[in-house]
């Protein structure tokens, strides 16, 4: 979610998401989502904790725009998702959401930077956001891996060589 809270361009009193009488269900199953109210503002950082089903990942799914609410509203920096078309959904959840997923869900064919960077190549937001901080989005992403403790040496490998 930190990924949510991209700058520039918003008003930093509107919460970058917010949910209103949301409700989700899987089909033949009890409401594993019944929100009545939750935003979260600019800048705050927000840790999602559950046992196994409890709808985590389902939550995420919604505020990304991947599934839709049987009920409810959701806004993604001020945009109502469900006013949205599928390829604006997916616009706006490459520019602004950011995704770790449970399952080893990286490019097998790729290497660990070009995986790192490919969010860059759909979104001019992310690659922007890069450049504020490196010559290249390879640089940042570099800079990035470093700090998480990847050597320059390993970045270049495929990820099924790590």
């Amino acid at each position: 979610m930190q990924d949510a809270v991209a700058q520039g361009g918003h008003d930093a009193a509107t919460p970058v998401v917010e949910i209103h009488d949301l409700r989700f269900s899987w089909p033949g199953q009890e409401p594993v989502i019944d929100i009545a109210d939750f935003s979260i503002a600019p800048g705050e950082r927000v840790f999602l904790a559950g046992p196994s089903g409890s709808g985590k990942s389902t939550l995420l799914g919604l505020i990304g725009g991947v599934l839709e609410a049987d009920a409810g509203d959701i806004r993604l920096r001020g945009k109502e998702l469900s006013e949205l078309s599928t390829a604006e959904r997916d616009g706006r959840r490459s520019d602004y959401v950011g995704f770790i997923f449970q399952l080893f869900n990286l490019l097998p064919y790729l290497s660990v930077i070009d995986n790192v960077t490919l969010a860059c190549r759909f979104s001019a937001r992310r690659k922007e956001r890069a450049l504020r901080n490196s010559a290249t989005p390879e640089a940042e992403a570099s800079r990035l891996l470093e700090h998480l403790g990847i050597p320059s040496a390993m970045q270049g490998r495929r990820v099924t060589e790590l």
